[in-house]
C-alpha cells in the first residue's frame, strides 16, 4: 500500500487525507444518527405522562432536553404550551430547524470529498501522462517498459480517487435518507404532542 502511495506521486497525499476524513465522518455520523439516540422509543409517552401529572419542573425539562434531539423539540413546545396551539407549533418548528441543521453536520464535507477525489485522481493521471510523453520525447518509443511503468503509475491516482469517492458518495446518500426518515419520525411525534396537550387527540 505504501508503495502504491509513493508511486502515485504527491497528489496521493490529498487523496489519502480525504479518505481519512471520509472514514472519520462516516463513523461519527453512524453513531450520531442512530434512531435510538435521535428519537428514543417511548419518550413521547413519558413526557405526556409527566406533563399530565405536573412533574415537568425545570430540572426535569432540562434532563429531557439533553437526552436527544427529539427531547429538545418537545421541551421547546412544552415551555410554550400555555400560550396556545399556534405558538407551541412555532416554537417546535424553530427548535426543529436547529436540530435538522445539526443532523446534517459534516455531510456537506462528505459530499465535497465524493466530488473532488475523482478530480484529484484525474489530475494526477494527466500529470503522469505528461511525464510519460516527456520521456517519449527524450528516449523515444523504443523502451516499452518505461512507458508501461509510467502509464501504470499515472493511473494509480485515478484508481485511488475513485476508491475514495464511491464509498463517500454511497454513505452521503445513505445519511441523507436516514436524516429524512428521522425528520419524519420527529415531525409525527411533535404533532402528536401538540394535539394531545391541547385536547385535540387521544394518544394511542
Amino acid at each position: 500500500m505504501l508503495e502504491l502511495v509513493k508511486s502515485g506521486g504527491w497528489l496521493m497525499i490529498p487523496i489519502v487525507a480525504c479518505s481519512v476524513m471520509a472514514v472519520a465522518i462516516c463513523l461519527e455520523r453512524l453513531w450520531s444518527l442512530r434512531a435510538s439516540s435521535v428519537t428514543p422509543r417511548g419518550l413521547l409517552l413519558d413526557v405526556l405522562e409527566a406533563y399530565r401529572n405536573n412533574k415537568l419542573n425545570a430540572e426535569q425539562l432540562g434532563r429531557i432536553r439533553e437526552t436527544s434531539p427529539l427531547g429538545r423539540i418537545m421541551v421547546a413546545g412544552i415551555k410554550n404550551a400555555c400560550h396556545g396551539r399556534d405558538v407551541m407549533k412555532e416554537s417546535i418548528e424553530e427548535a426543529a430547524s436547529e436540530v435538522i441543521h445539526e443532523l446534517g453536520r459534516f455531510l456537506s464535507a462528505l459530499g465535497t470529498i465524493a466530488a473532488i477525489t475523482p478530480l484529484l485522481g484525474l489530475l494526477g493521471t494527466v500529470i503522469g501522462m505528461i511525464k510519460v510523453f516527456n520521456e517519449i520525447m527524450i528516449q523515444g518509443t523504443g523502451n516499452a517498459n518505461v512507458l508501461a511503468g509510467g502509464i501504470s503509475e499515472a493511473l494509480i491516482t485515478t484508481a485511488a480517487g475513485l476508491a475514495v469517492a464511491i464509498p463517500a458518495l454511497i454513505f452521503h446518500r445513505f445519511f441523507l435518507r436516514r436524516i429524512d426518515s428521522l425528520v419524519v419520525s420527529m415531525e409525527q411525534q411533535a404533532v402528536k404532542l401538540v394535539e394531545t396537550i391541547h385536547g385535540q387527540r387521544e394518544l394511542d
